[in-house]
């Protein structure tokens, strides 16, 4: 009788061994993930190694303080602000065109570089570091994103005057060599971790943040539109039969 009490005592139910098997699932997924990010940061961290021949490759656009404006006793501030918003962009050529379809047919037309924005995260990044006087020369705008369905807040420097365009070679200097067997070992991981319900593990227990789609897509009849027009339909109703 004690032995069977023993035996049965030992022996796990259905759900013990489906909750153990998933932990054990998501311990190995942990430890897949942490390794993933460690190979981030040693690629990321490979010191760069100098040419001994320096080749071109294209050019290169940027935006540069004005000659008239670096001469006065502002000059270093506006090129510190310069630092922090300064757009680079690269080109096979010096004309910095783009394919664009006109009337059916597709042209060349020269593309546009602008400033960047400051997002609202950034803005009070210590990383950008900006100072309350630089604060002053930017405007705080508002878009509307159809895709997102919501406004998004950005901050302009709002005197794009004080800089110019210039282009220039784009010299290649230094490489980065390639560990192969890194790369196979974190494109093996990259791949392992982008699956479908992988992902969604990772976004579920290591970042703690609930499923976005179900909380935008659950139903509300309270917020509905439909629900609101019967609603004051009703209330209407109402009003209309007590005025009576």
């Amino acid at each position: 009788m004690e032995n069977d009490n023993l035996l049965s005592s030992r022996l796990r139910s259905v759900r013990s061994r489906k909750r153990t098997s998933r932990k054990d699932v998501e311990k190995q997924i942990r430890k897949k993930y942490k390794r993933s990010k460690e190979l981030w940061n040693i690629r990321r961290n490979i010191p760069l190694i100098p040419l001994d021949k320096p080749y071109q490759r294209g050019f290169v656009r940027f935006f540069v303080v004005r000659e008239d404006v670096m001469r006065t006793k502002d000059g270093d501030f506006f090129d510190g602000i310069l630092k922090k918003i300064n757009i680079y962009m690269y080109s096979e050529s010096r004309q910095f065109l783009k394919k664009k379809r006109k009337f059916g047919r597709r042209i060349y037309v020269e593309r546009e570089q602008k400033l960047s924005r400051i997002s609202s995260y950034s803005w009070n990044d210590p990383k950008l570091g900006l100072t309350p006087r630089e604060r002053q020369y930017f405007l705080k705008l508002e878009e509307y994103w159809p895709v997102r369905k919501r406004y998004d807040t950005y901050y302009e420097f709002i005197e794009p005057w004080r800089f110019i365009l210039r282009i220039r070679p784009n010299m290649i200097t230094h490489y980065k060599p390639v560990d192969f067997e890194l790369e196979k070992e974190y494109a093996e991981l990259e791949s392992y971790l982008g699956q479908h319900k992988v992902s969604g593990i990772i976004h579920k227990t290591m970042h703690g943040k609930p499923n976005p789609w179900k909380m935008k897509y659950k139903s509300d009849k309270t917020g509905s539109t439909k629900y609101f027009h019967y609603k004051m339909s009703a209330t209407a109703i109402a009003e209309n039969l007590q005025d009576l």
